[in-house]
C-alpha cells in the first residue's frame, strides 16, 4: 500500500469550478472530486468533464488526488472509471467507491483498473478507498479489508449508514430522550479494527454542521482516540482542524522518542523492557510509540513539500 497522509480528506463537487480551484490550494492532505452525492443527475456527465479537466489542468502540489465514483448499480460508474484514467489517470491517485455493500463491489473497480493500466502502461497504480455507509458493508467490513491489494483506507460514512440502519433522528432535539452515548461508536470501532488488521487507514466520517468547529473537533477526536488517522471536511473550515488533531503534537513526539530509546536501550542490554519518565515500556507497548514518530515523520515530509 501507498503510505499517504490522511489527517483530512477534503470533499468536493465535481460540478463547482469555483470550489475545485479552491480545494486545490487548500491544506488537505488528500482532495477528492465528488461524482457521487455532490452532483445532481442531470449534471454528472459535465461534472465528469469537469473532473477530469481540473485533475489535468490544475496544481495540486503535493495533495492526494481523488475522484468519489458514482455506486456500481448506476448508470454513470462506467465511464466515471474508463473516462477519468483514460483522459487523467497520470494526474490521479486515488478512486472513491460508494455504497459498498461486498467484496464483488471493490473487485469491479479493481479489474477494470488492472485493465485500464495494463492497456494505458501507466506509470502508478491507483489506490482505492472504500465507503463503509451500507449495513450489509459493516456486516462483512472484514471481507471487504481483505479483498484487495488496491484497498488503501476505510471510511466511516454515517450519514448513508443511518437510512441503512434505520436510525431515528426525529427526536434528536430533546435532550430527555436523546442516544445515551455515541450512536456510531460501535460502527466507529468495527470499521477501525477491520482497517486496522488489514494494514489500511481508517477514516472518520464528514461532520455535517460545518459552523460548529469545537463540535467537530470533538468528533475528530474521538476518531484519533479510537484509531482513525483523519477525517473528512466538507468544508475548507474544517480541514486546519483535522489537520491539528490527527498529527502528533511535540509532546507525544517527545514521550514517543523518550520510550522508544528508552525499550531501545533495554533490548540491546538484554532486557525485554525499559522505563522512562516513570512509565514501562516493553515490546507491546513501544508499538504505540513508533506509530506516533512514523506518523511525525509524515507529517513532517508534507510540511516540508
Amino acid at each position: 500500500m501507498t503510505l499517504r497522509l490522511r489527517r483530512s480528506e477534503l470533499a468536493t463537487p465535481g460540478s463547482s469550478k469555483r470550489m475545485i480551484q479552491k480545494a486545490a490550494s487548500s491544506h488537505a492532505d488528500l482532495v477528492f472530486l465528488d461524482l457521487e452525492d455532490a452532483v445532481a443527475p442531470a449534471q454528472k456527465e459535465s461534472a465528469r468533464e469537469l473532473t477530469i479537466e481540473a485533475l489535468n489542468g490544475l496544481d495540486w502540489g503535493r495533495r492526494t488526488r481523488a475522484v468519489r465514483i458514482n455506486a456500481v448499480n448506476t448508470v454513470w460508474v462506467l465511464d466515471d472509471i474508463i473516462q477519468t484514467v483514460e483522459r487523467a489517470g497520470d494526474n490521479l491517485d486515488v478512486i472513491i467507491i460508494p455504497k459498498v455493500k461486498a467484496p464483488r463491489d471493490v473487485w469491479f473497480v479493481e479489474t477494470l483498473l488492472d485493465q485500464l493500466e495494463g492497456k494505458l502502461r501507466l506509470s502508478k497504480r491507483i489506490g482505492l478507498e472504500v465507503l463503509i455507509e451500507e449495513v450489509e458493508a459493516l456486516a462483512r467490513v472484514d471481507e471487504i479489508a481483505a479483498c484487495s491489494p488496491r484497498l488503501e483506507a476505510l471510511i466511516l460514512g454515517v450519514g448513508d449508514l443511518s437510512a441503512s440502519q434505520g436510525v431515528r433522528i426525529g427526536h434528536v432535539s430533546d435532550p430527555a430522550l436523546r442516544y445515551p452515548g455515541d450512536i456510531w461508536h460501535y460502527a466507529r470501532v468495527r470499521m477501525v479494527v477491520a482497517a486496522r488488521s488489514h494494514g489500511l487507514d481508517a477514516i472518520d466520517g464528514p461532520f455535517p454542521d460545518y459552523r460548529d468547529g469545537d463540535a467537530y473537533r470533538r468528533e475528530a477526536t474521538h476518531g484519533s482516540t479510537l484509531g482513525c488517522v483523519g477525517k473528512w471536511a466538507i468544508h475548507p473550515d474544517q480541514v486546519p482542524i483535522a489537520n491539528e488533531v490527527f498529527a502528533p503534537t511535540e509532546k507525544e513526539i517527545a514521550m514517543a522518542k523518550r520510550m522508544v530509546e528508552a525499550y531501545e536501550a533495554a533490548s540491546s542490554g538484554g532486557a525485554g523492557a525499559g522505563s522512562a519518565s516513570g512509565l514501562l515500556v516493553d515490546a507491546a507497548t513501544v508499538r504505540i510509540f513508533q506509530a506516533v514518530l512514523q506518523r511525525a515523520e509524515l507529517v513532517q515530509g508534507s510540511s516540508q513539500g
